[in-house]
């Protein structure tokens, strides 16, 4: 065999062992993800599947990677439909497309963003690409409103700005100097322009999308709260970008 069949037949499994994990996922959840039992469903003999996955936390690996990616990839497909848009109307676009995703398919979102798998630890150099890719998305949305003028500029808030103090509670200055010091070095780390406020504003932005998300796919309003979720998402967002620009 070719190393080129070797590779295609390689990625073909994979392929069968991940829908087939989607579908285990789904029954039984990520707590009770049993590789023997994919590999019975799978039909082959289980010396054949560890030479693709070895365990179940490589097969949680592959789940984590396929849900990363599928997610980021409707939410960039969403962001690439809305090009002459305007940046913030893009960023309620990508939220979007992020909820819907996760209604859609919530034990792969629980997987992603709900609680920790027991004794399972995704490994870095495998995860933190697709995993980020949401975020770099949003951020470049961002970085579009800084240039824009529309999101506060490097020196536009003081680094040490009373609001930013005030935010980190009684604590006193080295409290907020701790919190700048984490937002200078993401924006280092990310790219994004602005500064430590901009960067708090945007780490808002994330946690409103995931928890927004994260409390309707968890039932977590409640079954009859609310007739539409998806607009007090899209309220809920919009919220925070009027936060994020700057004050007229």
């Amino acid at each position: 065999m070719s190393p080129t069949s070797r590779a295609e037949r390689r990625r073909d499994v994979e392929t069968r062992i991940v829908e087939v994990g989607r579908r285990h996922l789904a029954m039984e959840g990520a707590a009770g993800l049993s590789l023997r039992a994919v590999t019975r469903e799978l039909g082959m003999v289980s010396s054949a599947v560890y030479r693709h996955v070895a365990n179940r936390d490589e097969l949680l690996t592959l789940l984590v990677v396929d849900a990363y990616t599928e997610l980021a990839d409707a939410v960039d497909a969403a962001v690439a439909a809305a090009d002459d848009r305007p940046w913030d109307e893009r960023v309620v676009v990508a939220g979007a497309a992020f909820r819907a995703w996760a209604v859609g398919d919530p034990s792969r979102y629980a997987l992603l963003y709900g609680s920790p798998v027991s004794g399972y630890e995704a490994p870095a150099e495998r995860t933190v690409e697709p995993g980020t890719r949401v975020t770099f998305a949003l951020l470049k949305l961002l970085a579009e409103g800084v240039e824009a003028g529309d999101v506060s500029p490097v020196g536009a808030v003081p680094v040490d700005a009373p609001l930013l103090e005030a935010s980190v509670g009684t604590a006193g200055p080295d409290r907020a100097s701790g919190l700048v010091a984490d937002l200078h070095r993401l924006c280092d780390e990310t790219g994004l322009p602005g500064g430590p406020d901009v960067m708090g504003r945007a780490l808002l932005l994330w946690a409103v999308l995931v928890g927004g998300t994260s409390l309707e796919v968890f039932g977590q309003y409640g079954r009859d709260t609310l007739t539409d979720p998806g607009a007090l998402f899209e309220h809920q967002l919009r919220l925070t970008l009027a936060l994020l620009r700057t004050p007229a």
